[in-house]
């Protein structure tokens, strides 16, 4: 058909703080399908985790619009560049110098970043995130949002919040009960304890595991976990735990030797793919939209309120939680907790002064 609108909202953009790539759509046998494709959006911040700044967060909604409108489309893999991370959340950096004490820009961003969430939710071809490193913060926020997760198996998820001044309210609060169950999701929201790869598999937060660590020519699976069900001291029957002592110390020697590879990462997706492929994709589409009202349900209620707590927070606890990480020693990034409840306890008001007592790039003077 000749002269086909482009419903884009912007169009021939170049994307800049992102990759957006349209890769063959494979069949079964591996081969590229004629005139159809993946589209691959990439965050693009090796050197920050893959954590999102203020543009990407831009370019990945005007990304999820072309990726939802382009015909030739069958799905889109959501994913991060090399193999740290898929993405650790808001750019931290940017947090801390700009948005830190300044609650009327910070609610113009999330926004922005309620805008991101919903672009994936509303994205009319199937969503995949792929995780080739850790899932944290907000990067297990918008990765939720996906309707599938395929993980290599060192991968690792979970929240910061609370540990750094937030809380896991763009969008954590709204899905992972959905995934996990309440209590386990309260567990991980408040105590910020990630989960292994195996562990989320095993929980129903994701589809499928990958290995990706080659030791001499050949993958074996991620050396520092028990992916074996075992009991713990208190007799509880584990899944997928990190190792602890000897085991561990032994594993990160293994692990040393071995190299990253995500090719059967990349395999799993493009298996997952090829089985959408073969899907009416209206039906395909409908059974999208009617599993996603159950995340839009919390999402759609809560966001706006959200974000205008989060914007106000930046005037206590995220400035000082996102200064801390930011400023502090690389092994010391969180406040002084006990110091903050005590002055707090006292009736100290949230000031320089607060600060300065808790936070640890001020220990030498606090001294």
């Amino acid at each position: 058909m000749e002269n086909l609108k482009n419903h884009n909202i912007v169009e021939g953009y170049k994307y800049t703080d992102i990759l957006f790539e349209k890769r063959p759509c494979l069949n079964f046998d591996g081969t590229p399908v004629k005139g159809l494709f993946n589209a691959w959006i990439v965050l693009n911040n090796p050197k920050q985790y893959n954590s999102y700044t203020t543009k990407a967060v831009k370019e990945i909604i005007l990304a999820f619009g072309e990726a939802s409108n382009d015909r030739s489309v069958v799905a889109v893999v959501f994913t991060g560049v090399e193999d740290k991370a898929f993405c650790t959340g808001g750019n931290t950096k940017e947090y801390a110098e700009y948005y830190s004490g300044n609650p009327q820009e910070y609610s113009q961003y999330m926004r922005l970043f309620n805008d991101m969430v919903s672009a994936i939710l509303k994205c009319e071809k199937p969503v995949v995130c792929r995780v080739n490193g850790m899932r944290i913060g907000g990067g297990q926020e918008i990765g939720m949002a996906a309707d599938f997760t395929v993980a290599s198996d060192l991968a690792r998820f979970g929240q910061a919040g609370p540990k750094h001044g937030s809380a896991a309210i763009g969008g954590a609060t709204d899905f992972l009960h959905l995934y996990i169950g309440v209590e386990r999701a309260m567990a991980s929201l408040t105590l910020c304890e990630p989960f292994t790869a195996h562990q989320a598999l095993n929980l129903g937060m994701i589809t499928d595991v990958a290995p990706a660590l080659k030791v001499d020519g050949k993958f074996i699976a991620n050396p520092l976990v028990n992916i074996e069900k075992y009991a713990d001291e208190y007799g509880r029957i584990i899944f997928g735990a990190m190792k602890t002592g000897d085991e561990l110390a032994k594993g990160k020697e293994l692990m040393a030797k071995g190299e990253v590879d995500l090719s059967k990462l990349d395999e799993a997706i493009n298996k997952l793919i090829a089985k959408l492929l073969h899907t009416f994709p209206n039906c395909l589409h409908k059974t999208l939209t009617e599993v996603r009202k159950k995340k839009l349900e919390h999402w759609d209620m809560n966001k706006e309120g959200s974000r205008e707590w989060l914007a106000l927070n930046m005037m206590t606890e995220a400035k000082a939680g996102f200064k801390a990480f930011n400023d502090g020693p690389k092994n010391d990034r969180e406040v002084d907790f006990i110091k903050l409840r005590q002055l707090l306890a006292e009736g100290k008001e949230w000031n320089d002064e607060m600060h300065r007592a808790i936070s640890p790039q001020y220990k030498s003077t606090n001294a």
